[in-house]
C-alpha cells in the first residue's frame, strides 16, 4: 500500500487494450475509461492520456470506404504513407470519440501531436511543458499521441510506451499507470504460465534479471511490448515517478492503482527528483551516441553523483560532436545516464582511457577536464 495518491497521474493505453476481438475501437472501453479519468478528475487529481489507437481507427473507416462499390482504393497498408495516411483519417475520429464520451462527465479534453523532435529542442520541450500546465490548471484532460502522420523512423518514439514515461517526465507527474491487455510482469511468459499464477507485484530496481523476463508485443495491433514498457518504467522512476502496469480491463483499475491496491507490477521509484535541465536531457533529447564504462566508473557515477570522465570509458559508439546529446552504458550493457558530451566521438575515441592530463599529448589540446560534467548528467539507472 502506497500513503500519498498521486496529484498528478499519465495513463497510457494501447491499441491493443483499446480494440476488440474483431479488431475495431471499442467504444464501450472507451465510455468505461473515460468513466475512471473523470472519476479521478473530481477527485481533484490531474489526468493526462496518452492514447494509442489513430492508425487502428483509420484503417477502419479506410477498410469500409474500400469495400465501397465506388472505392478506388489500392495503396498498400502496409507502406509508411499509407500508416501515415490512416493516422490523419483516424486521429480526428479517435479524439471525436475520446471526446463526446468525457463529455457525458462535463470534462473538456485538449488534443496535443508529439513527436520527438519536439522534447529534443529545449524551447520547444518547455513549451509542451507550459502547455500541459496550463491546461491542467484549467481542468482539461490533455489526450496526448505521437503524431504519426508526420513522423518517420528517424523523429518517431516508436512506441507509446516510451511517449507516456516522457511525458510523465515533463509533466513532473506522480504516478504513470500502463494499460496493457497483460495484467503485469510475470516471472514466466504468460502464455507458460499456470492457472492462478500472479504477476510479480513490485519491483524495487530495474536490473538485467528484471529485463530478461521481457518478451515481444502479446498480439498483433500494438508495437509495444513488455521490453518497452520496462524501459518506460525505467525512464519514470528514475525521476521518482511510481510506475504500475496493469491490465487494463480490469474492473476500476485505475482507482486500484491510485489507492495503492496490490493490482499488476508496481515500479518503485528512485529516491529524489531530478529537476529542470536534467528532465530535458533525460526525457526530452535524442541521443546522437553513445559509450561504455568500466565497473569502477559505473560505480562512482550511480553513488558519488560525479562527472564522467574519459578514464572510465571503454567504447565509443556512434558520430557524435561535441555538445550532443549521449547515452551511458556500462559494460554489461546497462544505460545508466544520458548526458551533453563536451567532446566528439573522435576525439573520444583517441582519449578513452586516458587521464585529463595525458589530453594534450593525444589532441594537442584539452578543452574539458571532464567526458561530460555532472550538471549535464542526468542518471537513469
Amino acid at each position: 500500500m502506497h500513503d500519498q495518491p498521486p496529484r498528478r497521474l499519465v495513463v497510457k493505453v494501447g491499441t491493443s487494450t483499446l480494440t476488440d476481438p474483431q479488431g475495431r475501437i471499442h467504444r464501450g472501453y472507451i465510455a468505461d475509461l473515460t468513466a475512471q479519468l473523470a472519476a479521478q478528475r473530481a477527485a481533484g487529481r490531474e489526468v493526462i492520456l496518452v492514447t494509442s489507437g489513430a492508425i487502428r481507427a483509420g484503417r477502419e473507416r479506410l477498410e469500409l470506404r474500400a469495400a465501397s462499390p465506388a472505392s478506388h482504393a489500392s495503396a498498400d497498408a502496409n507502406t509508411l504513407p499509407y500508416k501515415q495516411a490512416a493516422a490523419a483519417v483516424g486521429q480526428g475520429l479517435l479524439l471525436h470519440t475520446y471526446t463526446e464520451a468525457f463529455a457525458w462527465r462535463d470534462v473538456t479534453v485538449a488534443q496535443v501531436l508529439l513527436t520527438r523532435d519536439d522534447l529534443a529542442d529545449r524551447r520547444r520541450f518547455l513549451n509542451a511543458r507550459n502547455t500541459l500546465t496550463a491546461l491542467l490548471s484549467l481542468g482539461v484532460v490533455p489526450i496526448i499521441n505521437e503524431n504519426d502522420t508526420v513522423a518517420v523512423d528517424e523523429i518517431r518514439f516508436g512506441d507509446n510506451d516510451t511517449l507516456a514515461a516522457r511525458v510523465a517526465v515533463l509533466a513532473e507527474a506522480d504516478l504513470l499507470l500502463i494499460l496493457s491487455d497483460v495484467e503485469g510482469l510475470f516471472a514466466r511468459f504468460p502464455s507458460e504460465k499456470e492457472p492462478g499464477t500472479v504477476p510479480i507485484r513490485e519491483v524495487a530496481k530495474i536490473d538485467a534479471s528484471i529485463e530478461a523476463l521481457a518478451g515481444g508485443a502479446a498480439g498483433g495491433v500494438g508495437t509495444g511490448g513488455m521490453r518497452t514498457k520496462i524501459e518506460a518504467a525505467r525512464i519514470a522512476t528514475a525521476f521518482g515517478i511510481r510506475t504500475v502496469i496493469a491490465h487494463g480491463r480490469r474492473e476500476k483499475v485505475v482507482e486500484e492503482v491510485v489507492s495503492g491496491r496490490p493490482v499488476g507490477t508496481t515500479f518503485l521509484p528512485r529516491p529524489g527528483r531530478q529537476r529542470g535541465r536534467k528532465r530535458w536531457i533525460a526525457a526530452g533529447s535524442r541521443p546522437r551516441g553513445s559509450v561504455r564504462i568500466n565497473e569502477r566508473a559505473a560505480q562512482r557515477l550511480l553513488s558519488e553523483g560525479v562527472s564522467l570522465l574519459a578514464v572510465g570509458v571503454v567504447a565509443v559508439e556512434g558520430a557524435f560532436e561535441s555538445g550532443d546529446l549521449i547515452e551511458v552504458f556500462s559494460e554489461t550493457g546497462t544505460c545508466l545516464a544520458r548526458g551533453l558530451t563536451n567532446y566528439s566521438a573522435a576525439e573520444l575515441r583517441r582519449i578513452q582511457g586516458l587521464r585529463s592530463d595525458q589530453f594534450e599529448a593525444v589532441l594537442g589540446y584539452r578543452s574539458y577536464e571532464e567526458v561530460i560534467h555532472r550538471d549535464n548528467l542526468a542518471l537513469i539507472e
